[in-house]
């Protein structure tokens, strides 16, 4: 089997200072968003054509993503997020953090990867994996002939 290394980066005006504008913003983005629930801070941030994209091949719209973080917040309103890196180069960040939900709910593993343009994130991926689970996710690592 050939494995095969892809490179969709784009140059973005690649510059120190954007890196770090577009690393603050999604940090105070979260911060302002963990803390007082202000999704309307957070759409402040998106561009119209925002998209957000999961693992499953399913996207959603400026709206519709706005709209499934407001419904995710009742019940999340006492998650725990503990940011472990952001690290950001010209226009993408990339979050990783894990999050102890309210009561007994799990702990999971969160990467969100953000793409800025023109200032505001126009595109945003999440992958989330229940922190208990993650060595049974491993299974297709193992080589078949084990």
């Amino acid at each position: 089997m050939k494995s095969e290394f892809i490179d969709n980066r784009r140059d973005g005006g690649n510059t120190a200072a954007m890196t770090t504008e577009n690393k603050s913003t999604v940090q105070r983005a979260l911060a302002e968003l963990v803390e007082t629930g202000d999704v309307d801070a957070l759409a402040a941030l998106l561009r119209d054509d925002f998209v957000h994209h999961r693992p499953d091949s399913t996207s959603s719209t400026k709206a519709e993503w706005l709209a499934a973080v407001r419904s995710a917040l009742i019940p999340l309103a006492d998650m725990q997020v503990e940011v472990q890196h952001v690290l950001a180069d010209g226009e993408h960040v990339v979050m990783s953090s894990r999050r102890r939900l309210p009561g007994a709910g799990p702990e999971i593993a969160v990467v969100d990867i953000w793409r800025f343009d023109g200032g505001l994130i126009a595109e945003a991926w999440e992958i989330i994996e229940p922190v208990a689970q993650a060595t049974a996710n491993l299974a297709w690592w193992e080589s078949a002939d084990r």
